[in-house]
């Protein structure tokens, strides 16, 4: 089944192109480090999104072309970022009480797992992981909303969407939609309902990858996204 689904499964950007569709004009955003930054790229046009990066910035662009970077001008990930016009700065305390406040639609994240009652698992595999949660832990229920992006299944095979988390937790409870490999799945009263499947792989292809029941509630749709 790993070998099949490696050819018929979404890349990275592939998923994030999908994610970025979703995103609503006016939105205020912050966008996980790693992955979900990848988002950015792909925000639709004419569509105006206010990005929010943790150390201290709001309403930031595109990055720099290679060479042209200012390393005073960078995103929580230490990566180089542009400006927007009415772009603002503030100091890191101030940016937490944004998030904690409510001011934030949408936060995207990665995850190791997601627990199928919404509980995420992005932080730490376990013992001898990185030593602390970071800004995640505020996000996950400072946002309005959380999404997900991530594979469907890891490296080894073994499903990311469960029915409990048995990796350190982020937050409880706090996502409430995810843009995987295979499918868009949302997190309704304590289950996974699917939304949008690859139409190369069946449902039960689809379940027999995923760790918790996949509910149906109506008509699901293809997930279909360009080459990139």
């Amino acid at each position: 089944m790993s070998a099949q689904l490696d050819a018929i499964k979404l890349s990275n950007a592939q998923i994030a192109w999908r994610a970025a569709q979703d995103i609503e004009d006016g939105a205020y955003v912050n966008l996980g480090i790693g992955f979900p930054e990848m988002i950015a790229k792909f925000q639709p046009e004419g569509r105006d999104v206010i990005y929010h990066t943790e150390n201290g910035v709001l309403g930031f662009g595109a990055a720099p072309a290679e060479g042209e970077e200012d390393w005073d001008l960078i995103n929580a990930g230490k990566k180089a970022v542009t400006l927007k016009p009415s772009a603002a700065f503030f100091h890191h305390a101030d940016s937490f009480a944004m998030v904690r406040g409510g001011h934030l639609d949408l936060a995207v994240l990665g995850a190791y797992q997601v627990a199928e009652n919404g509980d995420l698992a992005n932080w730490s595999t376990g013992k001898g992981g990185v030593p602390a949660v970071g800004g995640a832990m505020d996000l996950v229920h400072g946002a309005r909303r959380v999404a997900v992006v991530t594979d469907h299944v890891t490296r080894k095979g073994e499903p990311k969407l469960v029915q409990r988390c048995s990796m350190p937790l982020t937050g409880l409870a706090c996502v409430t939609r995810i843009y995987t490999s295979l499918a868009v799945v949302d997190i309704e009263n304590g289950h996974f309902v699917l939304r949008e499947k690859l139409l190369q792989i069946s449902f039960d292809d689809l379940q027999a990858v995923t760790g918790a029941e996949l509910k149906v509630e109506g008509d699901f749709a293809d997930l279909a996204v360009p080459e990139l």
